[in-house]
């Protein structure tokens, strides 16, 4: 019966076992489609950020690549999630002489970022008979989580490189740094007080094996160099060069960098170099927002070059412009909506206030680029109706 189903399979006439009895990683693997990697209404969602603050670590091992520490957690329940350390405190920003390719990868910004792109709130209005709900859902669940560095990666870990780098401080506190190309050194080593580790787990994607995914160079990606300049920062039609290029010559792709664009801009996120999609579904398909740690870096500076796409394509989504409108409104203001919404997480608060503010002030850039664009090429030149005006629902083209 239903009470037991921890315990006992549930079997089906046929023999199989309902979808019921599978684990929550299981159940988020089969909702990803097409369009969104999660639905709206997916109870196995909340379930499963459950799993990653609570389940039990069997095994741990470094992520091979990279260039910071990540290490892979094994459940009980056989999921697997990465895990990121905690390297700032909340109220650090990164230091202005800091490039981007060697800012710090933020555990808290991959928590912020999964709440920003789902905004949990599911705004619903309506308007001339359609309903639009604002929401991506293209990020992986994301939780923090306080880690035993001593029984939950230490003692439970068969990587004898990650094993060797623990080490008791000055202060009589364990630490480790692992084994990577940047921050993995004594100096930057990682240590409890005296035991105890903040970090984000990312729930895993389906392995590679099951569903291939495709990796494409961001068009609009810096240079990674400390002097040379990227081809968009120096022609102003670089946009349309990009809108000739398969696949942004057709289909949804150049209106899923868009949503990106905003995305990277309202976090900070300067780092977006490549993109992911799920190679079974073509060039029809949704942008997966892997990798935001480098996002919530500074609240004192909005990097507008960020915003660059948008400015030189003038494209966007109904569905997207429409509900930064209503984030923009006093009674489902971005900031406050993300505030509750990251309340739900076991390390809260997530953002130092002034990083909250930032996003306000953030999202009132985007609609004023927007406004702008609108001006000058006319909204439906600018504005992509991604509604089907005979149901009150998104179309597909979402």
């Amino acid at each position: 019966g239903r009470q037991n189903e921890d315990h006992h399979e549930e079997f089906l006439p046929t023999g199989e076992t309902s979808i019921d009895s599978y684990p929550n990683w299981l159940k988020f693997h089969i909702g990803i489609n097409r369009y969104e990697l999660y639905s709206r209404h997916n109870p196995a969602i909340e379930a499963l950020l459950q799993d990653l603050v609570s389940q039990k670590i069997t095994s741990v091992a470094m992520k091979s690549g990279g260039t910071q520490l990540k290490l892979i957690m094994t459940f009980q329940n056989y999921g697997q999630a990465l895990f990121k350390p905690m390297k700032q405190t909340r109220e650090q920003e990164t230091p202005p002489d800091f490039f981007y390719f060697s800012d710090y990868e933020r555990h808290n910004a991959e928590i912020a970022a999964f709440h920003l792109d789902r905004q949990v709130e599911w705004i619903c209005f309506k308007r001339k008979g359609e309903i639009l709900i604002l929401d991506f859902r293209r990020v992986p669940p994301v939780a923090g989580r306080l880690v035993n560095m001593t029984r939950e990666i230490r003692d439970v870990t068969r990587d004898k490189k990650l094993w060797r780098t623990f080490f008791i401080s000055p202060a009589n506190n364990i630490c480790f740094y692992g084994e990577c190309s940047y921050y993995c050194s004594t100096e930057h080593a990682l240590c409890g007080k005296p035991d105890q580790i903040e970090g984000s787990l990312a729930a895993f994607l389906p392995d590679l094996s099951l569903a291939k995914r495709k990796t494409w160079r961001n068009p609009w990606r810096r240079s990674y160099h400390k002097r040379k300049k990227a081809e968009w920062e120096v022609d102003p039609d670089y946009c349309e060069e990009v809108k000739q290029t398969p696949p942004y010559d057709s289909g949804t792709r150049i209106l899923d960098i868009m949503d990106m664009t905003i995305f990277d801009f309202l976090m900070g996120n300067m780092d977006r170099h490549h993109y992911e999609t799920f190679e079974k579904f073509g060039n029809e398909t949704f942008i997966i927002h892997l990798d935001n740690g480098r996002g919530f870096g500074k609240y004192s500076h909005d990097e507008l070059s960020i915003l660059v796409p948008l400015n030189q394509c003038c494209r966007i989504r109904k569905s997207t412009y429409l509900r930064l409108q209503l984030l923009a409104k006093e009674e489902y203001k971005l900031s406050l909506l993300m505030k509750e919404s990251l309340l739900k997480d076991k390390i809260a608060p997530i953002l130092y206030q002034p990083h909250l503010e930032a996003m306000d002030r953030r999202l009132r850039i985007v609609l004023k680029a927007v406004s702008d664009c609108i001006e000058k090429d006319g909204y439906d030149n600018v504005v992509e109706n991604d509604f089907n005006t005979d149901v009150n629902t998104v179309t597909t083209e979402r």
